[in-house]
C-alpha cells in the first residue's frame, strides 16, 4: 500500500461521542486510507466500538464530522452507512435467533423488498463464501442452535455477502484455527489490494502486526498513537494501550500434580440440533494441572463443558470429581463436590445482568454459606463481596450496582473471582479471556495461575492457541466430538495444533 499520496477513504474529525458520565470519545480523530487494513487497540472502555458505532450511525456525535471520500456526510442510521459502503461485524452479534442462516443473511438486502426472499442465492453465496474463507456453516441450521463462535462466523459471512467499500471488523479471528486465520488474512490483503479499506478491531497483538498496515492505540477515549504497523512491536502496543509495561510470555513454571481432580470417560450427548455432539470423549485433569482443550467452535467444547457441570444429560459415560462419580448429580451437588465454572457466555449464563453485584457473588452458595435460619446475612455477604472486588480487581462504584453495568473485563474478573474464592478442587474454564483486552487478559492468566500453584486442576477450554500454548501443561484437541490429539506443552507447535483442529491428523 502506498499511502503517501492517497486521501483518506473515511476521515473522522474531532468525534466526540458522551455518555451520562463518561465521555467514550474525547476528540477522536483518524483517517483511514482506502487500500489499507487499519487496526484500532484499545482496552476494554478505550472508545473502540463507541466510535466505530459512530461511523456505523448506530451512534450520533455530540461533536465532530465524518468524511467519506472526501464529502461530509451524516449517518443517521445503518442503513445511511452501508448504502455508503461501510459495513461492520459486531461484537455482541446482531442476528435474529429463530432465523436460519441464510435467512439472516439476506435479511435486510434489497433483495427483502420482493414479494419472495431469495434464499436459495443466500445458500448458494454461503457456501461459496465458506470455501473461500474457511468459514464453513450450515446455511439452513436455526442461528439460536449455533455456538458463539459458528454466530460469529454468520456475521462475518454477512458482511462479506454484502459487500463494502469500508469493512469494520470487531474480533473476527477468534474461533479461527491457524490456518483459517491465515486464510482471513490474505482475503483482507486481496480487498485492500482492490482500493477497499478494513479497520480490524482486535486484542491478538499478533495478529494485528501480521495484517495491518497502520495501528491507532486509544486509551480513555482519546488517541493516544497511530503508527505504521511496521514500526512497532508487540510490546510497545501492550504499552500503549495500558499505559505501563506488560509482563508477556509463558510464565507457567513446573509444578507437582495430586490426584485427578475431574476424570470423564466414553461421553457421548447430544447438541442442540439433536445430533451426536461429543462421541466418547475421555480425559482428565490432575490437580494442580491446567490442561488445555483446543478446537474450532462447534466441536463439541461447549457440550462437553455444560455435562460436566451437570447443565447438559450425557447419553452415555461417566464422570467424577475427585474419587465420587458425580454423573448423575445435579449442578449444585457437583458445587458441593468442588466443582467451580467460568462460562464462555459470561452475560446470558455465567450472570444475572438485573441482579446486583452482590446478589451474582452469591448465586452458589447464599443458602450454604450466607444464610442463617433461612435469612441472608448480609454483613457476612457485604465482607465476602468487598473482598472479591478487591482481589479481583474489579472496577465499580459500588456492590449494589447491577451486573449489567459492568465492561467485559470487570465482569469476567468478578465471575472469576466468584468461581475461585471457593478454592475449588475442580474449575472448568470456558473461553476465559475471549473479548478481553491485554490487561485483563494478563490479569485472568495470572489468577488461573495462581489457582493452579494452590492445587486446582483446570481444563481450559479456549480457541487462542497462544494462551493454550503458554498456560497448559497438557493440550488436547477436539474435533467433530471425539479427542483426536494429546501432547505435552512443551512438544506443542501451532503448525500441528491447527492442522489438528482442522481434522488432519498430524
Amino acid at each position: 500500500m502506498d499511502s503517501s499520496e492517497a486521501a483518506p477513504l473515511v476521515d473522522l474529525r474531532g468525534i466526540v461521542k458522551r455518555f451520562p458520565g463518561v465521555v467514550a470519545n474525547d476528540h477522536i480523530s483518524l483517517s483511514v486510507l482506502p487500500g489499507e487494513v487499519h487496526a484500532l487497540l484499545g482496552e476494554n472502555g478505550a472508545g473502540k466500538t463507541t466510535l466505530m458505532n459512530v461511523l456505523y450511525g448506530l451512534y450520533q456525535p455530540e461533536e465532530g464530522e465524518i468524511f467519506y471520500r472526501g464529502r461530509a456526510v451524516r449517518l443517521a442510521s445503518p442503513r445511511d452507512a452501508i448504502r455508503l459502503g461501510i459495513g461492520m461485524v459486531h461484537q455482541h452479534f446482531m442476528l435474529v435467533p429463530p432465523l436460519t442462516v441464510a435467512e439472516n443473511v439476506v435479511l435486510g438486502t434489497p433483495a427483502c423488498g420482493r414479494v419472495i426472499l431469495d434464499v436459495a442465492r443466500a445458500r448458494r453465496s454461503i457456501a461459496d463464501l465458506g470455501d473461500r474463507y474457511g468459514l464453513t456453516v450450515n446455511p439452513d441450521a436455526s442461528v439460536w442452535q449455533l455456538s458463539v463462535g459458528e454466530q460469529q462466523r454468520v456475521e462475518i459471512i454477512k458482511a462479506l455477502f454484502r459487500g463494502a467499500e469500508v469493512l469494520i471488523l470487531d474480533e473476527p479471528t477468534s474461533v479461527l484455527t491457524p490456518q483459517e486465520v491465515e486464510g482471513l488474512a490474505q482475503v483482507l490483503r486481496r480487498m485492500a489490494e482492490e482500493g477497499k479499506a478494513v479497520i480490524f478491531i482486535s486484542h491478538k497483538l499478533r495478529e494485528v502486526m501480521a495484517v495491518s498496515h497502520r495501528v491507532t492505540v486509544l486509551r480513555g477515549g482519546r488517541v493516544v498513537s497511530t503508527l505504521a504497523t511496521s514500526e512497532t512491536s508487540e510490546a510497545k502496543l501492550a504499552a500503549l494501550m495500558v499505559g505501563r509495561e506488560l509482563v508477556t510470555g509463558a510464565r507457567r513454571q513446573p509444578h507437582p500434580v495430586g490426584a485427578k481432580a475431574l476424570n470423564v470417560q466414553g461421553l457421548q450427548a447430544l447438541g442442540d440440533q439433536g445430533l451426536l455432539a461429543l462421541k466418547g470423549v475421555s480425559l482428565w485433569v490432575n490437580e494442580g494441572e491446567i490442561v488445555g482443550l483446543a478446537g474450532v467452535s462447534g466441536n463439541g467444547q461447549r457440550e462437553l463443558a455444560e455435562v460436566v457441570c451437570g447443565l447438559r444429560k450425557a447419553m452415555a459415560g461417566h464422570v467424577w470429581i475427585g474419587g465420587d462419580e458425580v454423573s448423575r448429580a445435579s449442578p449444585a451437588e457437583r458445587i458441593r463436590e468442588g466443582l467451580a465454572y467460568v462460562p464462555e457466555e459470561r452475560k446470558r449464563i455465567g450472570s444475572i445482568a438485573d441482579f446486583s453485584i452482590a446478589e451474582n457473588v452469591i448465586l452458589e452458595t447464599h443458602q450454604s454459606t450466607f444464610s442463617r435460619w433461612g435469612l441472608l446475612d448480609q454483613r457476612a455477604i457485604d465482607a465476602h463481596v468487598s473482598e472479591i472486588l478487591r482481589d479481583y480487581d474489579v472496577r465499580t462504584p459500588g456492590s449494589h450496582n447491577l451486573a449489567r453495568t459492568l465492561s467485559g473485563g470487570n465482569l469476567q474478573k468478578l465471575i472469576l473471582g466468584r468461581e475461585l474464592s471457593r478454592h475449588p478442587r475442580m474449575l472448568v474454564a470456558a473461553q476465559p479471556t475471549r473479548g478481553l483486552d491485554v490487561g485483563a487478559t494478563e490479569y485472568v492468566h495470572e489468577r488461573l495461575l495462581a489457582a493452579r500453584e494452590q492445587g486446582t486442576g483446570v481444563l481450559l477450554i479456549s480457541e487462542d492457541l497462544d494462551e493454550v500454548m503458554s498456560l497448559a501443561d497438557r493440550i488436547l484437541v477436539i474435533y467433530e466430538g471425539k479427542i483426536v490429539g494429546e501432547m505435552a506443552s512443551a512438544e506443542a507447535d501451532v503448525a500441528t495444533l491447527g492442522l489438528l483442529m482442522g481434522g488432519a491428523r498430524a
